[in-house]
């Protein structure tokens, strides 16, 4: 196809989408050819009338401005410019507002569905690579939780990567989830975000935006990000505007990081929640004991069967709810505990901190406190309460939110590295001597010893078998991170703390 052909195609696809007024169609097609640096308009008369997944089209697109020397042929540069194009069919801020606010009337749902498909359709997110996700749930004793092997987001090029590196650096946005980053066209080290639209909202009186992330690790994967470019901070407040949110997007859940290293999230230098529309394996926990809260009869609490240590408060007074997540966090940022290893201050420096998430469980308001301490020792000098190195070959990275909640979030290598170990497994090669996979060799020993690899059916459900001990680990690694072991040395531990209440 010729660039005309593939201009038509797209505008063709605006339309189809709702992203291109009829009437904005000859100035749409004019700003692609300016793109494209062609005067010529010929589209071929034999073209198909329905166009193509965009990512399709995109691509030929790509190809074209490569061999034209529009752009170089790496990732991040392919990514800038296709950005740089689907930012010319996506409309301005003020119209995707206007119909967000016209769709909320009618109801909060319709209003994040209209706003999450658009998303999708100007290829803010892209969901031909988010379908490359490898995903499957594992049963625990702690019910299903459910595991992906992140391959959505692509390698970085060397030549990409040096570029980065020789690049000027900038300071504006002040970084990736600032309002500023709305039409920005982004640089070698910053992603172009021409096709990105943010939805003001409000909570407890202060200024957020709610936009999708573009890499949705799970069903409209959302972040509401503070106005201003101000560090997070888990404090009463934050309780309140977790359940402001939940007020507003009953359907929705919502949580926020931690506010300390380790235990906190990627970015804690801009105060953000993460949501969505999913039922996380932590919303399926169980009480596992309960108790009183004199203060607040109106609050149902307890602990929870889950292996990170955790408190649940159930109520339909929202005010009490946040007076009674008050007092406890006040309670564990000053708690210590020396005989379940529980500092509140090392040499003046906190460690004790929580990760809170809202939701709606009927008629009631849910929020979940998980205790987190992100105290160092000579032995996990990465955290003690944190993936122990044993389980590094498969997660060394924080347990952040998404994690805490019980969907692992595992890096692109395990897709290749199980490849080659079940290759390894079936061909009888011994896995310690394989260079490629050896960081994964006594793990694999101590599963597939028990296996007869000889049968057939086994060799058949190797698959199977690899995304089950896959998530054991992931269990053990939330157990790693619970500052409350579950047996009884731990429960004990626990019940000490909610006494202290």
């Amino acid at each position: 196809m010729n660039i005309s052909t593939l201009i038509k195609e797209l505008v063709d696809y605006g339309i189809k989408k709702g992203l291109v007024e009829e009437a904005d169609k000859c100035y749409t097609i004019n700003r692609l050819l300016e793109l494209f640096n062609t005067n010529e308009y010929a589209p071929e008369t034999d073209s198909c009338n329905e166009p193509r997944e965009l990512h399709l089209i995109l691509e030929d697109m790509l190809d074209y401005a490569v061999k034209e020397g529009l752009t170089e042929d790496t990732i991040t540069c392919r990514d800038l410019f296709d950005t740089k194009i689907t930012g010319l069919l996506t409309p301005p801020p003020s119209e995707i507002r206007r119909k967000f606010a016209e769709a909320y009337g009618r109801s909060s749902k319709e209003a994040t569905d209209f706003y999450y498909d658009f998303s999708k359709a100007t290829n803010y997110i892209r969901t031909d690579r988010i379908k490359k996700d490898e995903k499957w749930v594992t049963d625990t004793e702690f019910g299903k939780l459910d595991i992906t092997i992140n391959l959505s987001k692509p390698e970085k090029d060397p030549r990409d990567i040096a570029k980065a590196g020789a690049a000027k650096k900038s300071g504006y946005p002040a970084c990736l989830l600032c309002r500023e980053n709305e039409g920005y066209a982004g640089h070698i080290s910053h992603p172009a975000r021409q096709n990105h639209r943010i939805i003001p909202i409000t909570l407890c009186d202060e200024d957020y935006y709610l936009q999708y992330s573009p890499y949705v690790y799970y069903n409209e994967h959302c972040i509401i990000l503070n106005a201003e470019h101000t560090p997070m901070k888990i404090d009463r407040n934050v309780f309140s505007k977790l359940l402001d949110f939940i007020r507003q997007f009953p359907h929705y859940i919502v949580g926020s990081n931690a506010d300390l290293p380790i235990v906190g999230g990627s970015i804690l230098s801009h105060d953000h929640f993460q949501g969505g529309s999913y039922e996380f394996p932590m919303a399926r926990a169980e009480y596992a004991s309960e108790f009183e809260l004199k203060q607040w009869p109106d609050v149902h609490a307890g602990r929870i069967k889950w292996p990170l240590s955790t408190i649940r408060l159930q109520s339909k007074n929202i005010g009490s709810m946040v007076d009674a997540a008050d007092h406890i966090l006040a309670s564990w940022r000053a708690y210590t505990d020396e005989e379940a290893y529980i500092y509140a201050y090392t040499d003046g420096t906190p460690h004790n901190t929580i990760t809170p998430i809202a939701r709606r469980n009927g008629d009631l308001y849910e929020l979940d406190l998980v205790l987190r301490n992100n105290i160092t020792t000579g032995e996990c000098p990465m955290g003690l309460y944190h993936p122990h190195s044993q389980y590094h070959h498969i997660k060394k990275e924080n347990i952040g939110l998404i994690e805490v909640m019980g969907l692992a979030i595992l890096p692109a290598r395990l897709k290749k590295e199980m490849a080659i170990l079940k290759e390894d497994l079936l061909n009888g090669t011994d896995i310690s001597n394989d260079e490629r996979i050896t960081s994964h060799a006594e793990w694999a020993k101590e599963w597939s010893s028990s296996l007869d690899l000889k049968d057939e059916a086994v060799r058949k459900d190797l698959d199977n078998i690899l995304h089950r001990e896959i998530g054991l680990v992931f269990a053990n690694v939330l157990r790693d991170a619970g500052v409350y072991k579950c047996n009884e040395e731990g429960d004990k531990a626990f019940d000490r703390f909610i006494t202290s209440l």
